[in-house]
């Protein structure tokens, strides 16, 4: 497979997934969902005006995500990267576990793999605002840097779920309950623990079977969530698009970049 023909497959991929989590987190804000009351309270905002300034904040995510989708620039992902990590940072500063922030890797990671992808385009202001073009070819040195940036990307989401399921995160307890297992913290743990050593995998030397069974683990786990599922399932559009994108790159006959030895 070329880089040219790659380049364009994970283009599309990472571009579709920058747009499911900004869509799916705005949709978020429409609702006015509750516990992003904690959130408005890191800023010193209380309960009510955190609920007025909700659907704003949602419908600027949707927005950017639409944008993303049918006219990427490059100022675009930038943004969506910063405020991206930002959103997924309130987790821990409003009391909830570390493992939460790394967990929503794919939210900022997604957009961040598709600027190393596209490239500066051009010095100055005017570079941020040009269309980005699926057909640029993308040279060895984008190349290995996408395939590093995705391999530490999804090393911090399995871990992140990972370590949430350790800690027996209470929704994902029911979850397991709901899945009919006897002993749903021991299947928490279970889970948890096989999620660590593939995110390390994934790390060190990242396995063309292993990516997509972790595809689909993360595309059918995800369906579980009981409340808004379809809007949970498309906010976590980030990691499937990583683990597809990286993917793409191990079909490269030739790919001593996906090494951490290299």
């Amino acid at each position: 497979m070329s880089l040219l023909a790659s380049g364009q497959k994970i283009h599309y991929t990472l571009r579709i997934a920058t747009t499911m989590c900004f869509i799916g987190h705005g949709a978020f804000g429409l609702i006015t969902k509750k516990i992003w009351c904690n959130y408005f309270a890191v800023f010193g905002i209380g309960t009510e005006e955190a609920y007025r300034l909700m659907p704003f904040v949602g419908s600027v995510d949707i927005l950017l995500g639409i944008i993303m989708l049918v006219y990427p620039m490059r100022i675009i992902p930038l943004w969506l990267v910063f405020w991206g990590l930002v959103t997924a940072t309130l987790r821990p500063l409003s009391g909830e576990p570390f493992a939460e922030l790394i967990e929503r890797a794919g939210n900022f990671g997604a957009p961040l793999a598709f600027l190393l992808l596209s490239g500066p385009g051009g010095r100055g202001l005017r570079g941020w605002f040009t269309r980005v073009s699926p057909l640029a070819p993308m040279t060895d040195q984008a190349h290995k840097n996408l395939g590093l940036c995705l391999r530490v990307v999804i090393f911090l989401l399995l871990l992140g779920h990972g370590w949430l399921n350790i800690l027996g995160k209470r929704g994902l307890i029911d979850q397991y309950t709901g899945l009919g297992f006897t002993d749903p913290v021991m299947a928490a743990e279970i889970v948890g623990l096989l999620e660590t050593i593939a995110a390390c995998t994934v790390l060190i030397r990242p396995f063309r079977p292993l990516l997509l069974v972790l595809l689909f683990w993360k595309i059918g786990s995800e369906l579980l969530y009981p409340h808004y599922m379809i809007f949970e399932w498309i906010e976590r559009g980030g990691s499937y698009g990583c683990l597809l994108a990286l993917w793409f790159i191990t079909t490269k006959r030739s790919s001593p970049y996906l090494s951490l030895a290299t």
